[in-house]
């Protein structure tokens, strides 16, 4: 699989907990927020953002849950802030997910090619939709089962956004749980970006109509296993970090097992360090 980025081992600079968090990251929030973004916390001006779309650059300031690396929350803090590697080499990690929505009739998998416009990861396949859900009340759970419950619903909040999906075709009854996965990866040559997330991996069968939010898609593509597979080959092609780790460890035996057997993994309450 063709990429441009690097995964590192989940080993940060230093274990963050509640007690130390506040005097390593100030611009953390040591509570929920009250609203979904962070007024104030991200300036046109910044020279991290110099160059970038509006619309991206104004979807920095979305209030991520800060964790520690139990998976629980500490705080909360801008999206800019969780995403600048300067942080997250000295451990700043947050809460993600990945959701895979699969057509009930061909089995196959909803790729999408994120924009051209997306400050992390631009142009890259990935899978459906993956995004984070927010550190406000809905979202956030102390606890694995409201963590999967907020985790859905954001699941399903993004998928309207990303990709117009109504959320009556997406019920978060129907999403399941399959386990977490831990990693650290830079998003591209410059540095300056990346991810270290916990993320949350989440399966669907259902139909869908799309409309898709060009300022955040470029291109989608159902797919097969073996369609995927021969995507990998293409040099071309490059994929996200968090698409290529969980496609190399349990995608593909989850996949054929989409219909009977997937409850051996359902409620999975171990967090899989990539």
């Amino acid at each position: 699989m063709s990429s441009t980025t690097t995964i590192t081992k989940t080993q940060p600079a230093r274990r963050i907990t509640a007690e130390n968090v506040l005097s390593i990251f100030p611009d953390v929030d040591p509570g929920l927020a009250s609203s979904h973004r962070a007024p104030g916390s991200v300036s046109t001006v910044d020279p991290s953002l110099a160059g970038h779309d509006a619309e991206q650059i104004r979807l920095m300031e979305e209030v991520c849950i800060v964790l520690d690396v139990d998976d629980k929350p500490i705080g909360s803090a801008s999206k800019k802030t969780c995403h600048l590697m300067t942080n997250i080499e000295a451990g700043l990690l947050h809460r993600a997910f990945s959701i895979f929505l699969f057509n009930p009739t061909t089995r196959k998998l909803l790729l999408q090619r994120r924009a051209a416009e997306k400050i992390t990861f631009p142009g890259m396949w990935t899978n459906t939709c993956c995004s984070h859900p927010l550190g406000v009340p809905g979202e956030t759970g102390a606890d694995l089962g409201e963590s999967i419950a907020g985790t859905k619903r954001a699941a399903q909040r993004k998928l309207g956004h990303e990709l117009g999906i109504k959320k009556e075709q997406v019920p978060v009854e129907d999403m399941r749980f399959l386990g977490r996965i831990h990693y650290l990866a830079n998003s591209g040559m410059d540095g300056i970006w990346g991810e270290h997330e916990i993320d949350y991996i989440l399966f669907i069968q259902a139909d869908v109509d799309l409309a898709v939010n060009e300022n955040e898609v470029q291109d989608i593509r159902y797919v097969s296993p073996q369609d995927l597979k021969e995507m990998f080959k293409e040099e071309a092609l490059t994929f996200t970090p968090w698409f290529k780790l969980i496609c190399n460890s349990l995608l593909f035996e989850w996949w054929e097992h989409l219909d009977k057997g997937l409850e051996n993994w359902e409620g999975d309450t171990e967090i899989r360090r990539m």
